[in-house]
């Protein structure tokens, strides 16, 4: 099932390093950018939920639980990567934009809820981690794609207001890569079916569209404490995370680069260099997430957390202090052990504390804590950057103080299975 996260990752990984590339090639000013991603996660907070809600009351006798899910986001994912890097205007990349992220989502979510179903308590800290590792692996190419293919002569800059050569190819194969290693999961894994099958049939006759809204509404009131804890950290985790994606490649190509001209050769150097800085950052966490169940052991899992994030927060900040574009790499080596921890260990700490019947739901009622800070940032950052006069590596910035405070926040989490 791992590969399947690697798949899934070249398309989040493609999205998070070249969006934002693609808006200013297509004439977005810096403060209009986030408003732009706005999408993204208003998408995650209402197809998560949902998919989770609608999954945990799905069951075939071919294709299991899951499994239908992970097909029909991979369909849809693959014909949004396709169509990304065709747009001509902006409105065009914003509704693909919208398209892309909902297709991701409908594979994800049911993904993070296939690792609690097919795993007991005491091997899901390693799960995560193993997941973690696949996703640095498709995250490490796809962030690099565009100075590989660089490298082997396709061309890196274009007339203004058209996307590059290597953007569009590297959005080519990430759309083969995804598709391919969803369907090899869906071909070689199986899933248990339900343990009480006539209380899953009672369940299951009771699922609609609304009855799902409902229950989702009716779940952030409900959640478990661990969940209500986790929700902060997870909170200023993805601000700081979102405050990174989408300024890093003005915040460098300004900076370090010196150039705010989407048509330059310069300019599209040092997105690509932003890439190679992704790629780092995710090499980093495929290798580190390895080592994360010893460490939770050695340290627990919240003290662990609280390093991992301080570690990133430190890492985002000294940006601001960079000069050159090789000082930037130890920056986001600390960035890489932040997020192999984001995406492991706060999910390794919920899921003990969860149903078993209610795995994808509550999962997907988690995510909340994730698309929630990034539509504050996506509505309210440009007013605030217009306010007090902010430049993108002053909110990147921002971002590490708040990864930290997320770190600080893990030691309040009541971290019992």
């Amino acid at each position: 099932m791992s590969i399947g996260f690697m798949g899934i990752q070249f398309g989040f990984a493609l999205q998070n390093a070249n969006t934002s590339r693609i808006f200013s090639t297509l004439g977005a000013n810096p403060d209009e950018i986030p408003i732009l991603w706005v999408a993204a996660p208003l998408t995650g907070l209402l197809v998560q939920p949902i998919i989770g809600y609608m999954s945990d009351r799905t069951w075939h006798p071919k294709w299991g639980r899951r499994r239908p899910f992970f097909f029909a986001g991979a369909i849809l994912a693959t014909i949004a990567l396709i169509a990304m890097p065709q747009s001509s205007v902006l409105w065009m990349a914003g509704a693909i934009l919208w398209m892309m992220d909902a297709s991701i989502n409908v594979s994800m979510e049911p993904f993070r809820a296939f690792v609690g179903d097919m795993l007991p308590k005491e091997q899901r800290t390693t799960g995560f981690s193993v997941q973690t590792f696949f996703i640095g692996v498709g995250a490490m190419i796809a962030s690099g794609l565009p100075s590989i293919l660089d490298y082997f002569g396709v061309q890196n800059t274009a007339p203004e207001g058209i996307v590059p050569d290597t953007v569009r190819w590297s959005f080519y194969i990430g759309a083969f890569a995804y598709f391919a290693c969803i369907l090899w999961t869906i071909l070689k894994t199986e899933e248990y079916p339900p343990e009480d099958m006539e209380e899953f049939q009672r369940e299951k006759d009771e699922m609609n569209f609304m009855h799902g809204v409902k229950e989702t509404v009716n779940g952030l009131f409900k959640m478990p404490k661990v969940m209500k804890q986790l929700a902060v950290v997870q909170f200023f985790s993805w601000f700081s995370l979102f405050c990174m994606w989408i300024f890093t490649t003005n915040a460098v190509t300004k900076n370090i680069f010196g150039t705010s001209d989407t048509s330059s050769e310069i300019y599209n150097e040092g997105a690509n260099f932003v890439g190679i800085c992704f790629l780092v950052y995710n090499g980093v966490s495929m290798v580190f997430a390895l080592f994360l169940p010893s460490l939770a052991k050695v340290f627990g899992r919240k003290l662990t957390h609280l390093i991992c994030l301080t570690a990133g927060g430190l890492g985002l900040i000294s940006i601001m202090f960079v000069t050159s574009k090789y000082a930037l790499l130890p920056s986001f080596i600390g960035i890489g052990l932040a997020w192999a921890s984001i995406l492991a260990m706060p999910y390794a700490m919920l899921s003990g504390s969860l149903p078993a019947n209610k795995m994808g739901y509550y999962m997907g009622v988690f995510n909340f804590f994730i698309v929630i800070p990034q539509v504050i940032a996506s509505l309210g950052l440009p007013k605030f950057m217009k306010l007090v006069q902010l430049e993108p590596i002053h909110i990147v910035t921002l971002g590490g103080v708040l990864m930290i405070l997320g770190g600080l926040f893990t030691l309040r989490v009541d971290d019992n299975d």
